[in-house]
């Protein structure tokens, strides 16, 4: 069995801003306003969470939580 991921740094595609976010357990993050440049990211298409488009985890471990 494999330990499910708890946190992703996510990096703003716009400034670069990068910070260490807990996943939600039961929901998928739809919107993320980024500290360093007030940028509301939003997932890219094709991919069901902020966590999936600008996190470090990847999808395949994103999807596992939900």
């Amino acid at each position: 069995m494999t330990d499910v991921v708890q946190e992703s740094e996510i990096t703003c595609p716009e400034c670069g801003h990068r910070k260490l976010e807990t996943m939600p357990d039961n929901a998928r993050q739809f919107f993320y306003e980024c500290e360093g440049c007030t940028t509301l990211l939003r997932p890219l298409k094709g991919d069901c969470c902020v966590f999936c488009s600008y996190g470090k985890i990847g999808r395949a471990s994103c999807r596992e939580r939900v």
